[in-house]
């Protein structure tokens, strides 16, 4: 359990130090120029790419939640107990907050960097956000990113699943959501990922990190729903044949 919770630590922590540092220098310093399309899609391979590897790395160890949303649908199939997901979530914020403290003190090299300006790459709504949606639109928005990336996470991690292309399939799935996600609020889609920015950055990043909290658990709620509903069926251990049983 020591070596799973220490996984999902470093994995959070790298995930945000690597995804969330490609946000902050394409929307932040602008290192994408005037193209909007650049950075949205150098964000939304970032974070996917970084997720693709990290599943081969350390998904034998812990299976590679790096999400609090991902692990409450975990949860909610039945596949760890609640005691597991409490320490994954806490390993899970804390690896969000020592990657955003990393990423913060690497940028605080830059003579271009103002926290208050530059900012983290944190989420947001409204004039946080690239096309202004509101607190509701925004909250949807969560809810149905998370939703699809979870139902794929638990349909790729299945008993019926085939492990070796796993990682691609939901690195890929990551990096679709972002790439609808980001104009509208930046894509959260993962508690952890949210709270470490907006604490280290503040203000308004701060002032609405609930509803990305909130928003990617509720999706995780309806994405194990979906799972269970129109998921592939789990294999079931067969039972041994009549003979075979009478003998034992």
């Amino acid at each position: 359990m020591v070596r799973r919770i220490a996984a999902e630590l470093v994995g959070t922590m790298l995930l945000v130090y690597f995804a969330v540092g490609v946000a902050t220098l394409s929307f932040g310093f602008g290192v994408a120029g005037r193209s909007l399309s650049a950075g949205v899609v150098a964000t939304a391979l970032a974070f996917g790419l970084v997720l693709l590897v990290l599943v081969y790395a350390i998904g034998p160890i812990s299976g590679c939640h790096i999400n609090p949303a991902v692990t409450l649908g975990v949860l909610l199939a039945r596949r760890m107990t609640p005691v597991d997901a409490a320490g994954y979530w806490i390993a899970q914020f804390a690896g969000g907050i020592l990657g955003a403290l990393l990423l913060w003190a690497t940028f605080s090299g830059s003579p271009l960097y103002d926290r208050s300006v530059t900012g983290l790459g944190a989420d947001g709504w409204g004039d946080a956000s690239l096309i202004h949606v509101n607190a509701g639109g925004a909250f949807l928005a969560e809810v149905v990113l998370t939703a699809l990336f979870v139902f794929i996470v638990l349909a790729m991690t299945s008993s019926v699943a085939i492990p070796s292309v796993a990682g691609v399939a939901i690195g890929l799935a990551l990096t679709t959501v972002h790439l609808i996600g980001i104009p509208i609020t930046g894509t959260s889609v993962n508690p952890a990922r949210s709270l470490g920015p907006a604490i280290v950055a503040g203000g308004t990043a701060l002032d609405q990190v609930w509803l990305f909290i909130v928003a990617p658990l509720v999706g995780a709620v309806v994405g194990a729903a979906l799972h269970a509903l129109v998921g592939p069926p789990e294999k079931e251990t067969p039972l041994p044949p009549v003979e075979e049983t009478r003998e034992a």
